[in-house]
């Protein structure tokens, strides 16, 4: 499949809208994403064009989306490009739409406190309980391949 996939970054222009739908929860918002140039005339960094992209996210995306993001917020979206051209009162209208497979706040603008969320699925398996391996360094004498292989767990008596 030849798929645009694009990673845009940029503000959160609009509040994000949720839906619940017959196919599992959907959540939009547009994105505003400003060029930047250095301006050698100004000696300073200038705003270019903006262009402007509806964010389509769903399923659980989308219950984070809306839980997660505000106007004005910096993030960072990864996604399939739609560009569109539709008539619409006898005029053409191009628009930009982005299915995405990821959105995240930018972290080089800001701090960010990550919650994990439950499983969405009911009855959901999660991973295995496994002790952590120890990643230690091997003890001298011990050859390198002693330093790939993790230490054998403790027996739970």
């Amino acid at each position: 499949m030849n798929e645009t996939i694009v990673c845009t970054v940029g503000n959160v222009a609009t509040q994000p809208v949720y839906r619940e739908l017959a196919s599992g929860p959907s959540a939009r918002f547009r994105l505003a994403v400003t060029s930047r140039y250095w301006d050698r005339e100004k000696s300073a960094w200038t705003d270019g064009h903006t262009n402007f992209f509806t964010v389509w996210a769903n399923r659980q995306l989308a219950t984070n989306t809306a839980a997660s993001l505000s106007v004005g917020e910096p993030v960072i979206v990864q996604g399939r490009l739609k560009v569109r051209t539709e008539v619409r009162d006898g005029q053409s209208r191009t628009s930009a739409d982005i299915d995405a497979v990821a959105i995240g706040h930018d972290l080089a603008r800001g701090t960010c406190a990550f919650r994990r969320t439950g499983r969405a699925e009911a009855g959901a398996a999660g991973p295995p309980d496994r002790p952590e391996p120890a990643w230690e360094t091997p003890a001298e004498g011990d050859g390198p391949e002693a330093m790939h292989r993790p230490a054998e767990p403790a027996a739970v008596t």
